[in-house]
């Protein structure tokens, strides 16, 4: 891991829409991420908050115009020898309107709640998706070996969505990775 005074922050939104038991996610079909389904979200631009980030992204990826977004969680990635830390804040919505559409970047599909594709996900997800499931708030940092590999990890339920990026960091040298198995 490189030194943390050495590191820089993006900023990422992403957004989850529930419907009933079922979740709408996105398979990407372009850049970073491609070929695995995911939410709907991205970096922000200028000028712009976190929340109108996560609107406009969920409009553009899917159709769909938020209401009402709830921010849930909020995730640190490292990847292995890479300076930038990615920070994702997590929302969900069941409060939207328009009508799920295709774009260039995604390919939306509803799934079962019990049926969640997390063999064509991004490897942590099965880790925290739970914790979403279940209504709690939370923190998670995840450090990546490379794009499909976790080297360690911590994921903690919260009262207040705030980062842990330092405490979680320093102390993930002495965490085992353990992944949750298939079902």
């Amino acid at each position: 891991m490189t030194a943390t005074a050495n590191l820089t922050k993006k900023m990422f939104t992403l957004v989850f829409v529930r419907e009933r038991n079922q979740l709408l996610l996105g398979m990407k079909k372009r850049g970073f991420g491609k070929g695995k389904w995911n939410g709907f979200g991205g970096k922000l631009q200028a000028n712009e908050t976190i929340v109108q980030a996560a609107k406009r992204e969920l409009e553009e990826e899917c159709g769909l115009v938020a209401n009402k977004l709830e921010k849930i969680g909020l995730i640190d990635f490292e990847f292995q020898n890479d300076p930038v830390i990615f920070e994702v804040h997590v929302f969900k919505t069941d409060s939207y309107h328009g009508e799920v559409k295709e774009s260039e970047e995604m390919q939306p599909q509803w799934f079962d709640m019990d049926d969640i594709p997390y063999d064509k996900m991004w490897a942590d997800d099965r880790i925290w998706f739970p914790v979403m499931f279940s209504g709690a708030n939370f923190y998670a940092y995840f450090l990546f070996k490379d794009f499909s590999t976790i080297l360690t990890y911590k994921l903690k339920e919260l009262s207040e969505i705030k980062s842990h990026f330092t405490e979680f960091r320093n102390s993930a040298n002495s965490v085992p990775v353990t992944l949750p198995q298939e079902e």
